[in-house]
């Protein structure tokens, strides 16, 4: 059976924590037309956040870490 390869474009997005229970995102919505965006709404989105628990799952699938038993 070969490797499983891992998803590129998620390996560039997302990052496990350290324990490998959490993994962790960058705000959408940061790259255009900010203009029309408030110094508060923008300030915001620059702080990272977890993907919701839903999801991890098939997140750390997709980057290769769904091995790992925690």
């Amino acid at each position: 059976m070969p490797k499983m390869k891992s998803h590129s474009g998620a390996k560039k997005r997302f990052k496990v924590n350290k324990a490998g229970t959490r993994v962790k995102r960058a705000c959408q919505n940061k790259n255009h037309i900010l203009n029309k965006k408030s110094r508060e709404r923008k300030r915001k989105l620059r702080q990272g956040d977890y993907v919701h628990s839903g999801q991890e799952r098939m997140i750390k699938a997709l980057i290769g870490e769904g091995g790992k038993s925690n």
